[in-house]
């Protein structure tokens, strides 16, 4: 199947599950929830108050509050109409990301207890396009999802005729101990199918990939980067700088998960995967603030591959491409151009944010803009396949660079826009132009 016949199939899906949602009361039940059960019901609470009313109101403009995104806190001010909302639609949260290339759509509802949602990204440069079907009950004492995706990836490769596909299934269960506090286990299972003959292992042009992967966090539920790394590691909500993450002043956050896919039950790849992040917001004068942010992780184990059919690093190991460590990328090291991949990486970055004007409303290119925030950007880290880069000076990697991030509203839609221009230093690197585009609803 080629990419265009089935982003066509996908994005149908896509529509399909937004009539059956559109036909759902979309007034969530009251649940009688005890003490014991409040953690779940107040992540479920949060989806419902995201939900539409059914006519357009207006809100007071509210400062951010402790603990809440500085996403939010951008996004906080008055809207005065709701084109969808009188409408009634299921309007999809849109994501552009440039140079990339990416767009990504995501449909969503949310009936009592029960979440849906669809999802599909696409890449106009490289050709990439994934699907994703969830679903997720919010029990009493626990949060269960369970998803389906298929993806098909070009841009990793050398040629532009190789590819692989990944079609998929996975099952993951949250446990909140407190609102600040909780634990993941997640089962997913992979079938990796390519046409590059130095991916293939055991003569097969179709792999499956099996795995368990247990994780712990600290910090508020919504954060994206942190929900990726202990869990649903596809799908996540990519974006340019770190303070959209739900982290208030002076908080901080942490997540470890440990990843294990084994060579038995069908699979046929065999490693130890160990990740691990931490970020901290600090406060500094005149509303300004800085956020530094520390990332690593390591193959606790790895399985030799014993044939090898090329001198890619990463052929040498029994371990799915997607699984090794990246240091470039919008996540990583922002103004980095070329590819870096490893078993073993570090890396930190760090982001000051300046504020021009925060809450207001300024009438600018047809557009109400209502916060903007200058962002200087710096980032410092290494990646390779032995331990030994990490003592390897001349492996690291330092990067800089210069942006901003605002939120404006258009026609009454809410937009988050974030831009970077940025360079790797000590070399003669062009410049990385970095471009986020986001819809509210």
């Amino acid at each position: 199947m080629s990419s265009r016949s089935f982003f066509s199939v996908c994005l149908r899906l896509l529509l399909w599950a937004g009539v059956v949602c559109s036909g759902a009361s979309s007034k969530p039940a009251e649940a009688q929830v005890s003490p014991g059960e409040q953690n779940v019901a107040e992540q479920a609470a949060e989806e419902v108050a995201t939900e539409r009313s059914e006519s357009p109101r207006e809100e007071p403009a509210t400062p951010a509050a402790v603990g809440e995104s500085e996403e939010a806190k951008t996004t906080a001010t008055v809207v005065h109409d709701d084109p969808a909302g009188e409408l009634g639609l299921i309007v999809p949260d849109l994501d552009l990301f440039i140079p990339e290339g990416e767009f990504e759509l995501r449909l969503h509802k949310l009936i009592d207890r029960v979440s849906f949602e669809g999802q599909v990204n696409y890449n106009f440069v490289d050709g990439d396009v994934r699907a994703f079907l969830r679903y997720r009950y919010y029990a009493y004492q626990r949060t269960y999802r369970f998803a389906v995706f298929d993806t098909l990836e070009f841009r990793d490769f050398q040629n532009s005729d190789e590819f692989e596909r990944v079609r998929g299934t996975l099952f993951l269960i949250q446990w909140p101990h407190s609102y600040h506090h909780r634990s993941f286990l997640l089962t997913e299972l992979d079938n990796i199918t390519t046409n590059r003959e130095s991916s293939q292992t055991n003569g097969r042009v179709s792999n499956v990939n099996t795995f368990v992967r247990a994780g712990f966090q600290l910090g508020t539920p919504d954060d994206d980067r942190s929900n990726a790394i202990v869990g649903e590691d596809r799908g996540e909500v990519r974006r340019l700088f770190t303070p959209y993450r739900h982290i208030g002043p002076g908080d901080w956050g942490s997540t470890v998960a440990v990843t294990w896919g084994f060579d038995f039950l069908g699979g046929e790849f065999d490693y130890l995967r160990l990740e691990a992040e931490t970020l901290k917001r600090f406060e500094l004068p005149h509303s300004s603030f800085l956020f530094g942010r520390l990332h690593t992780g390591t193959f606790l184990r790895k399985a030799v591959n014993p044939s090898p059919q090329s001198e890619d690093p990463r052929d040498a190991y029994l371990v799915p491409r997607r699984e090794f460590f990246r240091l470039d990328g919008r996540q990583n090291l922002k103004g980095l151009k070329r590819k870096v991949r490893g078993t073993e990486e570090l890396h930190t970055s760090w982001e000051l944010l300046l504020p021009w004007f925060v809450d207001e409303e300024r009438q600018r290119l047809r557009a109400r803009w209502q916060t903007w925030y200058w962002v200087v950007y710096a980032g410092y880290g290494t990646a390779g396949f032995d331990r030994g880069v990490y003592s390897d000076l001349d492996s690291y990697v330092a990067d800089a660079g210069f942006g901003f991030q605002s939120s404006f509203t258009v026609r009454g839609y809410k937009l988050f826009l974030s831009a970077l221009l940025a360079r790797e230093l000590a070399s003669e690197a062009d410049y990385e132009f970095r471009v986020s585009v986001k819809s509210f609803h």
